[in-house]
């Protein structure tokens, strides 16, 4: 297998690859943190490509072959986490002065895990997020996604459960300090 391609802004036509890529994501790194049925629940329910990301300019993937490695971005916008299907009308943006931009709807293909793709999407939504002003991030992290998050110096804030009984935590961290 050879490296993948180099990070760019996703665009509405890879919607449909990104489906495939949350799918085996979700499906493949998931066992052992939550339960076939809340996998198929979270599915169903919240993951899934959030396209108001795409129309933003603030969702990037990494492709590799003839599709993608990996998936993530930013929002200067209120929702914190969740696919088109799980979002209402309203989606407001933030203050960067007063609220943290939000990391949002990070995948990786199983068969590109623990290669640094997503600590390359979390520098580039880092510098981007920096540059509109913010100070802070925020994020919704899955069970399988708090050693990413916690490596890359977030805090847990509290841990909930989403639509589908799904255990996720909520995690925060200052964009002032350098990635660790």
């Amino acid at each position: 297998m050879t490296g993948p391609d180099p990070i760019r802004l996703a665009t509405p036509e890879d919607v449909p690859a990104l489906h495939h890529l949350i799918d085996r994501s979700v499906r493949g790194l998931s066992p052992g943190f939550y339960t076939p049925q809340q996998i198929e629940s979270g599915l169903r329910h919240i993951f899934g490509p959030d396209t108001q990301l795409i129309a933003d300019g603030t969702y990037f993937v990494i492709p590799a072959g003839a599709g993608l490695a990996a998936a993530g971005g930013w929002s200067r916008r209120r929702t914190l986490y969740g696919g088109d299907q799980l979002k209402g009308a309203d989606d407001p943006l933030l203050d960067p002065v007063r609220e943290p931009a939000r990391i949002r709807a990070f995948f990786v293909d199983p068969d590109w895990a623990r290669r640094g793709l997503g600590r390359q999407l979390y520098d580039c939504c880092a510098r981007a997020a920096a540059a509109s002003g913010f100070s802070e991030l925020e994020l919704m992290a899955t069970l399988p996604g708090i050693p990413l998050y916690r490596a890359l110096g977030f805090v847990e804030l509290e841990q909930v459960t989403a639509e589908g009984d799904l255990p996720v935590v909520r995690m925060r961290r200052s964009i002032q300090a350098s990635s660790p």
